[in-house]
């Protein structure tokens, strides 16, 4: 296993990763007071912030007035949200490339799903197909995203996974979650509904447009043109 954490326990994405949100450099401060080096008067100071009410803070947590935080939008400063039907073709894409490697590798171990003999049909070997349907589209999802956000549909059709709390390229186990939860069910019981459902939340989800695995995973999926 990985040791990175997992999505959302505080881990740092690399400094050097390109497409990282930036903090935004802080504006000028205001004018120092008296006696440290400002000119203004004492009198033009603001009044002090009334004090925070009973109960320990606002709506959203911690002192409302500067102790804590209002929640933020997390895709400030990334690119805009990837088109759905753009996020489709790029998976019907990865699904043909890695789907030819499935078919020649069960062709060659002889697992195929289903075999003519004559007038016999048979699918006893189907579930290692799966298998190696399963570990081959894994592996390809999860090493991709890891290595820049993007499989070759993806990177062909302009988008990029990010993570959704800080834009950066997703980690290993964020990536195997990620693969995980969208092609385990498709490998081994409903290639086609899950795919649909799946993929298909995105075109429903607001506001983030995020499928079944981009929620488990906490990713989106942006657009780089």
């Amino acid at each position: 296993m990985s040791s990175e954490p997992p999505p959302g326990s505080g881990g740092q994405p690399p400094e050097d990763d390109p497409f990282r949100k930036r903090p935004q450099s802080p504006g000028p401060g205001p004018d120092p007071g008296p006696g440290e080096g400002g000119t203004g008067s004492p009198y033009d100071n603001p009044s002090p912030s009334p004090p925070p009410p009973p109960g320990g803070g606002g709506p959203y947590g911690g002192d409302p007035y500067g102790g804590g935080s209002y929640p933020t939008d997390p895709l400030a400063g990334m690119p805009p949200l990837a088109d759905s039907g753009r996020r489709t073709l790029a998976r019907i894409v990865d699904m043909i490339l890695v789907g030819l490697v499935v078919w020649l590798l069960s062709w060659a171990f002889d697992v195929q799903e289903y075999q003519v003999d004559d007038d016999d049909v048979s699918f006893g070997k189907s579930f290692w197909q799966s298998l190696i349907a399963a570990l081959l589209y894994i592996g390809y999802d999860t090493y991709m995203i890891t290595r820049n956000g993007q499989t070759l549909g993806k990177k062909w059709l302009g988008l990029r996974v990010a993570n959704l709390d800080n834009g950066a390229t997703p980690s290993g186990q964020t990536s195997l979650i990620r693969a995980l939860v969208l092609w385990i069910p498709f490998a081994f019981c409903c290639a086609c509904v899950w795919t649909i459902i799946a993929g298909g939340w995105s075109f429903f989800d607001r506001p983030y447009k995020q499928g079944l695995h981009d929620k488990a995973a906490k990713t989106v999926v942006v657009s780089t043109r």
